[in-house]
This record gives C-alpha cells, structure tokens and sequence, in this order.
C-alpha cells in the first residue's frame, strides 16, 4: 500500500509511483504492454490532471479530489478477511446473470480468476487474463483508450493492473447477461483505478451490466477505463449503472470501436455520486455501423453529473443517436457535451443528438452543449438541448383529475425519466431500475398511500386512469 498525501502534487506523487514500481506494473507485460505503459505515462506528464482552464473541463471543478489523502494499492492486500455476500448484494428479483465482482477496483474470484466456457466465451481477471491469453490481450490493451484523450486516461493505461477481462468469440450468442459490480469499500479514502477489456467476435452478441456502487461514506477517487471492441455484424446492449456516495469522485472512460454492421446500445443511469464523470466514445471503423447512446441522471444536494459523449463517424451509410435527460435539484449541478464529428468520406451518415433537462430549483444548474462537426455532404444530422421547469399544462391536467401538487410533480418527473428506462431490454433489470427512480424521485419522503409511485415490491399500488401523452 502507498498513501498519498495532500502535501504534494498528486499528479507528481503517480509518476513517482509509476517509477518506483516497475517491478509490480510490469511483471506480466509483453514488451510490447510495457512500451505502451511508458508511453502511456508520458503523455500522462504532459497533460496532467485536468483543471478549468481545459475547455472540455471547464464546468466541473476537481480541485478538492485531487487535493485529498488516498490510499493507493498495487496489490488486494486488503481482500484479507472480507466477506463480499456479507457487504453486499445485488437484490434484483428473478434477474438472471453470470456476475463479477471487484472489490476496491480489484477482481474477485473463487476459480483461479478466468472462467472458460464450453462455447469458447471467457470471462474473468483482466490480470490473469493476461498471463493466460497474452496474445489476445497484446492485441487488443490499449488499442482503443486514446492517451490523448484526457491525463486520467493516460494514467489508467500505464497503471493498469487488474480489471475484467470478456471475451466472446465468433458467431457465439451469450444467452446470459454478464454483470460487473465495482464496490468500493474500505476505511480509509481510496485511489481506484480498473482497466476493463471486452471483446466481441464477428456475428456475436453480449449484454453486459456494469454496476458502481459504495457501502461506505469514505471519499474516493475511481478512474476506470473500459475498452469494447465489437467485431463485424456483432451486438452490445450495455448498461452502466452509478449509485455513489456523495464524497466519491468517479471518472468514467468508455471506449466503443465498431467494426462494420455492428450495433451497439449503451444506457447510462446516474442515481447518485458526488462528482460523476462518464466520458463516452464511439468510432464507427466501418459501414452500416448504428449506435444508440442513452443516459439519464437524477442529481440534487451538491452533487455533480458530466456526461461527455464523442461520436467519430470515419465510414459512410453509418446512424447513430444520442438521448440523455436529466433532472437536477436543490443545488447540484449537470454538465452535457454532445460532439459528433462526420468525416469527409462518411456520406449517408445519419446522426442525432439531443439532451432534456428539468431544473427544480432556482439554484440548480445545467450547462449543455451539443455539437456537430460534418466534413461531408449528404447526410442527415440535427442536434438539440432544452432547460426548463415541470411543463405547466401538464401540471394542470394532472391537478384537475385530483392529484395533489407533490404527487403530479413526481409524476410529470417520473414520465421525463421514463422515456430511457424504457429502453432497457433486460426485463428484470427494467423493473428494478424502474423503482429505483421511482424511490430517488420520492427523496427524503416515506412511502405512505398518498404517494403515486409506488414501487412494484409494494402491495397494493395506486393506478391513475391517466392519458400519457397529456404529460
């Protein structure tokens, strides 16, 4: 274990880290990983952590993360003695997957840390994973988080030590949904950073689930980097789901590369966390490539959401779609980018972005920015932002069918939400996400039999003969 102090540059503490370690970074590396590593920390000294002045960064303020104490572990010493079950459990009724778990960015394993298949699918250890299938993993390490991208990127590829590691070959169909849950759970304040590798085959299909969760109030700082690598006429339905502490910082990176015909549906759902960072990008490496990017976010207090999302449309007759929502109260603060970039090949490109807001307060703040950047000509591409209050008419037609004012507020938010949890397509999943919503858009209230929403554990519910459409 390392600590970190809040005496000295954190950025600086990492490259003397990074130095004095090699010995437990490099043990498993190909030269190959290792070159990739060094060249990872350099750029990493050149950009540093990113502050305000990076226009990218400009609305979310990391000042107070990166000058906290953390602990830093370059091996789970602290796995000793705990009980995983005992901690936590993911309690979604009749919800069927083959579940991961990590503990603290770690990953966790009673069978050796890979399991294989009788299809050929693998599942496991980012770690093992490359000892036991070094060349799948050379192949594939690092290929698609670009270092460029932001300093926390860069240092997440030269520390890299443990994370999951999926694997789906050609023309197999996982029938079931693969689970990540990331737990952070420790005493003291922790420094997290998981590498994720997944790949799929051609003609393949995978949904994976991926879960952040804290059981604890610690702070924490988590910088996770997922590479998807998604093969020709291969399918991904992916859901991140983020249910933080308020002192937890998380930096997201997703990375999607699309091979041609290949189709990918991600779902991000923010319920809590005190500063959430999801950075999400996808290139389209080949024709007839469609990706739908959804997210919504539920944020109040003083905690902070940033969804960044970066669409690269490098080949023709390609479609992606792009719908985030978020409802912010008291006086937490929500950031959108939206950048979709149609280089000159790509004609018959079709894109479209959009992101809804709902302010509840005076004090709450959105900033949204949804942009196209388009070098060719005939394509079809439009992108849109709103920011307002719970519509007035709709409010209207609800109190005039005798609904009280709190419970049509919840209401007209639950059916705001509603529109991207529709999108999930894992059933048990939907419902329990679906009651989640239902009991973060309550807040503080208890469950009594005034309140519309009722969870669908719950007996008895309340049905409103209610036209939608109205609201």
């Amino acid at each position: 274990m390392e600590i970190l102090t809040k005496d000295f540059s954190l950025a600086a503490q990492m490259v003397k880290l990074f130095d004095d370690n090699h010995d437990l970074i490099f043990k498993s590396d190909t030269p190959e990983i290792t070159d990739r590593r060094k060249i990872a920390l350099e750029v990493f000294k050149r950009l540093g952590f990113p502050d305000n002045k990076d226009e990218k960064w400009r609305n979310t303020d990391l000042k107070k993360s990166l000058q906290a104490e953390y602990n830093y572990y370059f091996e789970p010493t602290f796995q000793k003695g705990i009980d995983l079950a005992r901690i936590f459990q993911c309690n979604i009724p009749h919800l069927e997957t083959d579940m991961i778990s990590q503990l603290n960015g770690w990953f966790i394993s009673e069978n050796g840390g890979i399991k294989k298949h009788a299809d050929g699918v693998i599942v496991g250890s980012l770690a093992v994973a490359q000892k036991e299938f070094p060349d799948l993993f050379d192949q594939h390490f690092g290929r698609y988080a670009d270092n460029e991208k932001s300093g926390f990127v860069a240092l997440n590829n030269a520390f890299a030590c443990d994370g999951v590691f999926i694997y789906v070959p050609d023309n197999v169909q996982v029938k079931m949904p693969i689970q990540i849950v990331n737990i952070i759970h420790h005493d003291q304040n922790i420094f997290v950073q998981n590498h994720n590798l997944v790949i799929l085959g051609k003609n393949s299909q995978l949904q994976l689930v991926q879960c952040d969760d804290s059981v604890d109030h610690q702070r924490s700082l988590i910088n996770t980097v997922t590479e998807v690598f998604i093969g020709e006429n291969a399918s991904l339905d992916h859901y991140k789901l983020q249910n933080k502490n308020d002192v937890a910082t998380l930096i997201n990176s997703l990375f999607f590369h699309q091979e041609r015909d290949s189709r990918l549906s991600t779902n991000c759902i923010t319920l809590n966390g005190g500063i959430i960072r999801n950075e999400n990008y996808v290139r389209m490496n080949g024709e007839n490539c469609e990706a739908n990017i959804l997210g919504v976010y539920l944020v109040d207090k003083f905690q902070h959401v940033d969804n960044q999302v970066f669409v690269d449309h490098a080949f023709p007759n390609c479609q992606s779609s792009e719908l985030f929502k978020g409802i912010v109260d008291d006086s937490a603060r929500a950031v959108f980018n939206g950048h979709i970039l149609v280089r000159p090949d790509a004609q018959k490109t079709n894109a479209y972005q959009n992101n809804k807001n709902i302010l509840l307060t005076d004090k709450a703040t959105v900033n949204s920015q949804p942009f196209l950047e388009i070098y060719a000509d005939d394509v079809k591409c439009s992108h849109g932002a709103t920011v307002g209050q719970l519509d007035e008419t709709a409010m209207f037609y609800l109190r005039s069918r005798g609904i009280s004012i709190e419970n049509s507020r919840m209401l007209l938010m639950y059916a705001f939400a509603a529109e991207i949890i529709n999108h999930i397509k894992i059933e048990p999943l939907k419902i329990r996400i679906d009651d989640m919503v239902k009991k973060r858009l309550r807040g503080e209230l208890s469950v009594c039999e005034q309140c519309v929403l009722h969870c669908s554990t719950m007996e008895k519910p309340i049905n409103f003969e209610i036209d939608l459409s109205k609201i």
